[in-house]
């Protein structure tokens, strides 16, 4: 079989850019610490309120600097509605669903996960400077969507 001469530069050329794009992904990935989900946390949904530590959403302090938050996301709130943290906290954010998907977003923090009920999903951010984080679902949920937020307070 014959390939013509064009035919075999295009082809080149596309194989050259899949192996870049590649290449710029991986790096990317390694870079900046992306991995996989492993360890995932699951959780009846049914029995949310009876599992602990989500039977007691909240801030808990596990070192100095070093907390854990634990959110239940229900339509149309987030459990509890506000938190306060010292400034330079390490917050790790565990949060999970009662009834339907949710997100989790702390806009200009880098905090967004998906809240996807039996599972438990976990993210972490140090806050570096003193204000007032909103905190909104970022995953169409139903009407009162627009609605869904709570707050972070840094000081």
């Amino acid at each position: 079989m014959h390939v013509h001469r064009q035919e075999r530069i295009w082809m080149t050329f596309g194989l050259a850019m899949l192996v870049i794009f590649l290449a710029v992904i991986t790096t990317a990935a390694v870079v900046d610490g992306f991995v996989p989900p492993s360890h995932v946390q699951s959780i009846d949904p049914t029995k949310v309120a009876q599992t602990p530590p989500f039977d007691h959403p909240g801030l808990r302090k596990v070192a100095d600097g070093a907390y854990e938050a634990y959110y239940v996301a229900r339509i149309f709130s987030f459990t509890p509605a506000s938190i306060e943290v010292p400034v330079g906290s390490r917050v790790t954010f565990y949060v999970t669903s009662a009834d339907v998907e949710h997100g989790f977003s702390i806009p200009e923090t880098g905090v967004n996960t998906m809240v996807t009920p039996g599972w438990v999903s976990q993210v972490s951010h140090t806050f570096k400077e003193r204000g007032t984080f909103l905190l909104v679902c970022n995953e169409y949920c139903g009407s009162g969507h627009h609605m869904m937020a709570a707050k972070v307070e840094v000081k």
